[in-house]
């Protein structure tokens, strides 16, 4: 018994773990390969449709080797989810080049409190006051490491709250298609891979060709830049995958407070490997996200606890009454004779 309750934990750990480290790898591998001072390959929206095409493949792979169970899911419900999707990273995309890195850091921030309201009007879900404290206090330890300069102009502020919205609704969605149709995290990625590889590969170029003023057919390929997108489009596999386990273990809401640890792993890394400057300001915020999450994780677990506490006393009082109106129905249908003489029947 104690086996099988280590067990999900053990998953839960594993799950996160991958996802953190596949993040930091990822934004690691695109930092070199995308800085001016490493590969110069501007191309994010290509990049995106790449690392789908190899995630579509792997999971092409693994259907077709027996790993994994295909399940039915209505194609409009893909087709739907992969727009969304799309739309979240493009929006993503475009406010990073509209806005300052403040105002984006801001808008991403905004996504915690977002995906609760979107959670409570889509799913009636509603939160402890213990956990809407502790995401003010990781949305405050996050603003103060990473937030610096905040401008904001129209079509920024716009493409802001298209990439908050669709990005809140997508993580969502992950979790109810898998609960709709239960479907595996990887089962249902490697339907809507395809989707976004080939919609993100035919309009990808365009995007990044107004976003940077370069075609990505012109960009002079190194064996070195081959190497990174090869890492990069490695490192997503798992970044997807994870994300997908992730939601489908969790919620949308888990998923964006925990996932912030990836910033406090990004800036520390950044420091230590690219000389980037941390100060007392990043270390402070640093601090007082981790004990955010760290009270969100108690919060979360406290009112698991509860729940369980409360449905089997709810099943109890079913099981009382429903035993007390057997009862009384054996009573009337069994005979006189047989209660007077003490006899049972078998």
């Amino acid at each position: 018994m104690e086996k099988e309750k280590n067990s999900p934990a053990v998953s839960d750990v594993g799950a996160w773990a991958m996802n953190v480290i596949s993040s930091v790898g990822i934004i690691m591998a695109n930092k070199q390969l995308m800085s001016p001072a490493g590969y110069a390959f501007c191309f994010a929206t290509s990049l995106t449709g790449f690392h789908f095409s190899v995630t579509a493949l792997v999971g092409l792979v693994s259907n077709a080797a027996g790993y994994s169970a295909s399940k039915h899911v209505p194609l409009w419900e893909l087709l739907w989810f992969s727009v969304v999707a799309n739309i979240s990273i493009t929006g993503m995309n475009f406010s990073l080049m509209l806005n300052s890195v403040g105002f984006y850091q801001i808008s991403k921030l905004s996504m915690i409190p977002v995906v609760c309201v979107m959670e409570w009007i889509l799913h009636s879900k509603n939160y402890t006051r213990e956990v809407k404290m502790a995401v003010a206090v990781v949305v405050v330890g996050v603003g103060v490491c990473t937030v610096t300069d905040v401008k904001v102009n129209a079509k920024g502020f716009l493409c802001a709250c298209v990439a908050i919205l669709s990005t809140s609704l997508q993580q969502i969605s992950i979790g109810s298609l898998q609960k709709k149709y239960s479907i595996g995290s990887f089962e249902l990625l490697s339907k809507t891979a395809p989707i976004q590889a080939i919609s993100l590969l035919v309009v990808g170029p365009f995007i990044d060709y107004y976003l940077g003023g370069q075609f990505i057919l012109n960009y002079k390929l190194s064996s070195g830049a081959f190497f990174f997108i090869l890492l990069s489009c490695s490192l997503a596999v798992f970044c997807n995958i994870s994300q997908y386990l992730c939601i489908g273990r969790f919620s949308a809401v888990s998923f964006q407070v925990l996932g912030h640890m990836k910033t406090v792993c990004v800036l520390t890394l950044g420091w230590l490997l690219f000389d980037s400057e941390l100060t007392l300001k990043n270390i402070l915020g640093m601090a007082v996200a981790v004990i955010g999450m760290v009270i969100y994780s108690w919060a979360v677990e406290d009112a698991k606890q509860v729940d369980s506490k409360t449905i089997p006393n709810m099943k109890d009082s079913v099981v009382s009454e429903e035993d007390i109106k057997l009862l009384k129905e054996g009573m009337e249908e069994t005979p006189v004779k047989d209660v007077e003489l003490g006899e049972s029947k078998l």
